[in-house]
């Protein structure tokens, strides 16, 4: 099988193939590390490759299928991890020329838990966003990553080497991190899946600061994949106080046990509030119109807490770095300048403001969970516009500001402070053939329903069989 095949196949696809023996795990591994090196020049999706990690893994789990023992989960399945997550002797640099060479002695829990399920580390992707800071795919010390579909273009947010490894087919599973669309933007830019659990869903160490907003899950070409993944690094953890005790469901086996027919769904184009470039409505318009067709009963909205959410995010943003300001005189010349305005504009708040500012938002996450009793999902556009240069913050046709790239991307982060989950998927093209992405939310603690909802638009308009120009070394 040619190796651009191989870095395509699913996760059930490789399990088939491995269990008759007509693919070994090791065969596998060596067809990622030789082609990936070929087409990174175009993408620039990974900090650096594991060989001696992602060989002794292939090994081990090919001493299984040739032995006949049972397979774990993700037995010989590749899988790779984002440089804003601790992997035990993989340098670590978290996107930051402050951290830049550091090396963790310990494994994070969502790469042990990948390792545990059988899977074998291929590498790092780039965080290409300085600590996760905005949702352009470039940082200092790696450059751009390019969009897969046009260099040159944002692949979108801190786990844009994840979104770009996914679509290019580098294996069928690979960590994002979303503290504020930083899955779902990637997989929206990218043309990929990528579904950002309810908040505790999988452990997160060490605990960003970020006041409990940062949720850890999949990007994929597959929802399958991505239901699959979170299988495996879903659970309670006791180094993550704030992780759910429920253990995780099979859900993949359950994707396809449910009918949305009947189902309420609201859909807000705007959310009351936010700018959306035509070129991103029309396909989503179109795509929401498929769950009309499969029999849910779809009602448009503009939600009275939509409005609300802007001037929150300015001041959380911002508020949640300011502890980087430490680093700000020995590195200023090698960070962000984006990044170091952002983490400035903040230095006066007060504590006072901080904790008025935060009731505040509370009453907003009431006023989201409120709303949502009444719906079974939510559907809205992933991010306002299409990929646009990554050396820009935001697109030439935007209000133009030092740091705020929040403008364009209005629809992801009420979810990180609701602790809803919610997936972004692949829904259509511009004009100019760049993915558009629909979000789907869902009410908290209903991961299965999304990722069913996912599945069911999914199986309607299928969308893993394009592969995007950049990807055919």
């Amino acid at each position: 099988m040619h190796e651009v095949e191989i870095g395509y196949l699913g996760v059930r696809a490789l399990g088939t193939l491995y269990r008759a023996g007509d693919l070994s795990p090791v065969e596998v591994a060596q067809a990622l590390l030789a082609r990936i090196p070929r087409v990174e020049p175009q993408v620039n999706a990974m900090m650096r490759l594991t060989p001696e990690h992602a060989l002794a893994a292939a090994r081990r789990s090919e001493d299984v299928f040739r032995r006949g023992e049972t397979p774990r989960l993700l037995e010989g399945i590749p899988f790779t991890i984002k440089d804003l997550q601790a992997t035990a002797g993989v340098q670590t640099d978290y996107a930051s020329a402050v951290t830049q060479g550091s090396i963790p002695t310990e494994d994070a829990p969502v790469t042990n838990r990948l390792h545990a399920a059988g899977g074998m580390l291929i590498g790092k992707t780039t965080s290409a966003a300085e600590w996760g800071w905005k949702g352009v795919s470039e940082a200092p010390i790696s450059g751009i990553t390019h969009n897969p579909w046009a260099r040159g273009l944002n692949a979108g947010a801190s786990s844009s080497g994840a979104g770009v490894a996914a679509a290019c087919g580098y294996g069928p599973l690979h960590q994002g991190g979303d503290g504020a669309g930083s899955i779902r933007m990637p997989a929206h830019f990218s043309g990929v899946y990528g579904m950002k659990p309810t908040y505790g869903r999988v452990p997160n160490w060490p605990i960003s600061n970020n006041d409990l907003a940062t949720h850890i899950g999949p990007l994929s070409r597959s929802v399958e994949d991505a239901a699959l993944m979170l299988q495996a690094i879903a659970g309670p953890h006791p180094w993550d106080f704030t992780s759910l005790e429920a253990s995780p469901l099979d859900y993949a086996a359950l994707l396809h046990g449910a009918s949305l027919k009947g189902k309420r769904i609201a859909y807000s184009p705007d959310l009351g509030h936010a700018r959306v470039d035509a070129e991103v409505a029309a396909p989503v318009a179109k795509a929401v119109a498929v769950f009309e067709e499969i029999g849910a009963h779809v009602e448009e909205v503009s939600p009275a807490w939509g409005p609300l959410g802007p001037e929150l995010v300015r001041f959380f943003w911002p508020a949640t770095f300011t502890a980087r300001l430490r680093h700000v005189p020995e590195f200023e010349s090698q960070m962000d300048p984006g990044f170091v305005a952002m983490i400035r504009s903040a230095a006066g708040f007060t504590v006072r403001q901080f904790m008025e500012m935060r009731e505040r938002r509370y009453d907003y996450i009431r006023a989201i969970h409120d709303f949502m009793e009444g719906y079974d999902f939510l559907l809205t556009p992933a991010v306002s516009v299409a990929a646009f240069p990554a050396d820009r913050l935001q697109p030439a046709h935007w209000p133009q500001h030092p740091w705020d790239w929040l403008m364009w991307a209005e629809f992801s982060y009420p979810f990180n402070w609701s602790g809803s989950p919610a997936a972004s998927l692949p829904c259509g093209f511009t004009p100019a053939g760049l993915p558009v992405g629909l979000q789907i939310v869902g009410r908290r603690f209903d991961d299965l329903g999304v990722l069913q909802a996912s599945a069911a638009f999914e199986v309607a308009r299928p969308w893993a069989a394009k592969r995007p120009p950049l990807a055919t070394r």
